[in-house]
């Protein structure tokens, strides 16, 4: 009996040490729920919101800010039209004048900028080209088809045209070998 009841004592001592640590870890499980944080999801989900509606409208009032930058710009250089049905031959060439010369000048501007953008291109291609004999990048130039056959065939004529027979033959001085018209 002492026997049983020392085992249901230790028992007992057991179950209360493991109610004690299933109470302790409730309550850090109710603490974490109560505190649960500043963001919560139902914020985040406001605030990802409240960011893409102030996003677009900086992008609207950009794109709008642009357009009149440009009206601003094409209204500069291109000027007010001329009202040129209530004018007389005078007034018409002045302003026809006026276009011409406007013309003129836009078209230089043009040329000058065109110069320039092609006077640009060629450094940059010049500086690249700097940059990879710096580095030892090279490009690899297209190599052209070439037979085999052909090139052989070449150094062949060439060996037979410095072949002379001549050059190979002996001299020889003995009389008996000599013409007899020579004689």
């Amino acid at each position: 009996m002492a026997d049983d009841e020392a085992k249901k004592a230790k028992q007992a001592d057991i179950d209360r040490k493991r109610a004690e640590v299933r109470k302790r870890l409730e309550e850090t499980a109710k603490a974490k729920k109560a505190k649960k944080g500043f963001m919560t999801p139902e914020r985040k989900k406001k605030l990802r919101l409240l960011l893409r509606k102030k996003a677009a409208e900086e992008l609207k009032k950009e794109q709008e800010r642009k357009a009149a930058e440009r009206r601003r710009i094409i209204d500069e250089r291109c000027g007010k039209p001329k009202n040129v049905d209530d004018a007389n031959e005078a007034q018409l060439k002045r302003i026809v004048k006026e276009y011409y010369d406007r013309v003129y000048l836009c078209e230089g501007q043009k040329w000058d900028l065109e110069h320039e953008v092609r006077k640009r291109d060629w450094e940059i291609s010049d500086l690249n080209s700097q940059v990879n004999d710096l580095r030892g990048k090279f490009q690899k130039p297209t190599l052209k088809k070439v037979s085999k056959y052909e090139n052989k065939f070449a150094k062949l004529q060439k060996k037979a045209a410095e072949f002379n027979f001549r050059n190979q033959l002996k001299v020889v001085k003995k009389k008996e070998f000599t013409l007899e018209e020579e004689d």
